[in-house]
């Protein structure tokens, strides 16, 4: 199989397909911006609407935005795979305007499960938060393309 044809691009097909069709990040505008084996890059600018009543990113979106990281680095590998557990901890307060950073990156995958971390940073790089998530390869599901 050449390139175009291989399984690496059949796994790029059905990563976009399934970006496609996540309703959530597109009405956040989050942008996926890289995926390979086991990573993902993804952005989003904190809007006016994303803000709880300190004035800062409300942890909820925070959360959803490195659970959407962590859904593409743990699907780059084919089968359909999901969460099955996961924690945030926030370490700095984020605020409208600041454009945000989500890197997934895979620690481990054993059998059907998987470890993942995902750092949340302002692009000048301070550490916003930090997520781990915990995934599971639903069994005899293939991803959609």
């Amino acid at each position: 199989m050449d390139a175009e044809t291989g399984p690496e691009a059949a796994g790029e097909s059905a990563i976009a397909a399934l970006y496609a069709r996540d309703r959530a990040c597109h009405t956040l505008g989050i942008t996926l911006d890289e995926v390979s084996a086991g990573r993902a890059l993804m952005r989003m600018r904190v809007s006016a609407d994303m803000v709880n009543g300190h004035g800062t990113a409300h942890g909820g979106f925070l959360f959803l935005f490195a659970d959407a990281a962590f859904s593409y680095a743990c699907n780059s590998h084919g089968p359909v795979t999901v969460a099955q557990a996961a924690q945030v901890t926030f370490l700095a307060p984020a605020g409208v305007g600041d454009e945000l950073v989500a890197e997934a990156v895979e620690r481990t995958r054993s059998g059907r499960q998987g470890i993942y971390d995902v750092t949340v940073r302002q692009a000048a790089g301070r550490v916003v938060a930090e997520f781990r998530g915990q995934s599971v390869v639903i069994a005899g599901r293939p991803q959609a393309g």
